[in-house]
């Protein structure tokens, strides 16, 4: 819920404290479990009391964590800094009680240097590196030192004990001790050395997946100022044309009067068409300049998706009324799920399927799917014809083309573009049983979407 309210940088701060939150989980364990064997596995004494004191106030640190990535109010970077702090101090104590510096795992401190460069801005991670610097010097003098690994030679009477064997003894113990630290040591290496490769690792995919996100912002603006370029060429020739129109449909209509209707039938009839055809041009170029400037008030406006359906076909038919349509529309369509029928989404699907009545082969017509959920809606438009070009279904829609018999020029570049910036999905097939097949998934309007409009709005 709170990803829907907070800004990209608040989501990623938070997502880095959730993660410091894990990371401390995983701390406790490991502090749990080492503890339990340094006194039950090596028979170690250490001052227990203290310990569980210093492994509680840990758990009570993460307590409040878990409690406040729950509250709405915004996480800082120096928040996050502050409870690494803490993670050190506390981390210095359980030292501190068990043989300071000379403790095997003294490479623990490695861990909040490492979260603090990735999670936070290079002056913390430099801040960092003189707080682990300085606690770690100090507990090279100050530290309650490891007691001994065999507790019970203190309990034999040293006087029974010739010098050759209490310096075996000693010798024996000092060889435990090394073996004891040489093991913590190299634990410190594989475990260090997996935390490096897991965080450089999801470093890596985080930037190659930051590349391809620029790339894809890249080429979507890239496709942006072409059709900006395309709409504003538009709208200069549908000014331009608008007025030797004019002079056409003037000269027109006063032809007609000179050779009227019962003295010149045929004639007549042509200039009629011909001022039909005058009219569509006027008609599309002020739809032309409508699209390339201000929308008119209905676009945009919502509405139920049977209904959108029929009206898009309806608005089709007016232009291809001799091609046959094959509808088909799924049995479990959710009535009552709605869209946002904008003009231009409406425009690129009767491109579509004007471009598949062209290439349709004889009187087989065209084929309509239509399936849709509460959340998105399908289409698959089917023609009968020899199928896409074998150099363009690749690339298809994603740039302007030089236009064909089957009309794939700019018309369906502006009608990907269109897709794309509603969030909608589309692609291009060649079937086996002939023909081609333009395959669109555009998102409906759900209860969310609702609320992110009336919030942004």
């Amino acid at each position: 819920m709170l990803s829907h309210i907070l800004p990209k940088a608040e989501i990623s701060i938070r997502e880095n404290l959730n993660w410091l939150y894990i990371l401390r989980n995983l701390m406790l364990f490991g502090v749990v479990v080492t503890v339990f064997l340094a006194v039950h596995g090596l028979g170690i004494e250490l001052p227990m009391n203290q310990l569980w004191l210093a492994i509680f106030a840990i758990s009570m640190l993460n307590l409040y964590t878990w409690l406040r990535l729950r509250t709405p109010e915004p996480v800082t970077e120096h928040e996050i800094f502050s409870q690494i702090c803490m993670d050190v101090l506390a981390l210095a104590y359980l030292l501190y009680l068990t043989g300071g510096a000379s403790n095997p795992i003294i490479w623990v401190f490695l861990l909040p240097l490492i979260i603090t460069a990735i999670m936070l801005p290079q002056s913390y991670a430099w801040n960092m590196v003189i707080i682990t610097s300085c606690v770690y010097t100090v507990l090279i003098a100050y530290n309650v030192p490891l007691p001994a690994l065999a507790p019970h030679a203190e309990h034999h009477s040293m006087s029974n004990l010739t010098p050759e064997m209490s310096l075996r003894m000693q010798l024996l113990e000092d060889r435990r001790y090394f073996n004891l630290h040489v093991f913590g040591m190299w634990f410190g290496f594989v475990f260090s050395a997996g935390l490096v490769a897991f965080f450089i690792i999801a470093l890596a995919k985080t930037l190659k997946d930051s590349e391809r996100s620029l790339a894809e912002a890249r080429e979507s603006a890239l496709r942006d100022d072409r059709v900006v370029s395309l709409g504003t060429l538009a709208a200069s020739a549908a000014h331009d044309m608008g007025t030797p129109l004019g002079t056409i449909a003037i000269l027109a209509h006063e032809l007609a009067e000179d050779f009227p209707e019962h003295r010149f039938p045929e004639l007549n009839q042509k200039l009629v068409i011909l001022q039909q055809q005058l009219n569509r041009c006027k008609q599309a170029l002020s739809v032309m300049s409508a699209s390339a400037g201000e929308m008119r008030a209905e676009s945009g406006k919502v509405m139920l998706v049977c209904d959108y359906i029929d009206d898009l076909l309806k608005q089709w038919r007016t232009h291809k009324a001799s091609t046959k349509l094959n509808l088909f529309i799924s049995g479990t369509v959710d009535m009552q799920a709605e869209i946002i029928a904008e003009r231009t989404l409406t425009h690129s699907l009767i491109n579509i399927l004007n471009n598949a009545a062209e290439a349709t082969i004889g009187d087989a017509g065209i084929e309509f799917h239509a399936d849709w959920t509460s959340a998105d809606l399908t289409l698959k438009i089917r023609d009968f014809g020899p199928g896409l070009p074998a150099g363009l279904i690749d690339f298809a829609g994603q740039q302007p083309v030089k236009s064909n018999k089957q009309g794939m020029g700019v018309g369906l570049f502006l009608t990907y573009t269109t897709i794309k910036r509603l969030g909608g999905t589309i692609s291009f097939n060649n079937l086996e049983s002939g023909g081609a097949c333009v395959e669109i998934s555009l998102p409906l309007l759900t209860k969310e979407s609702v609320h992110d409009r009336s919030f942004h709005g």
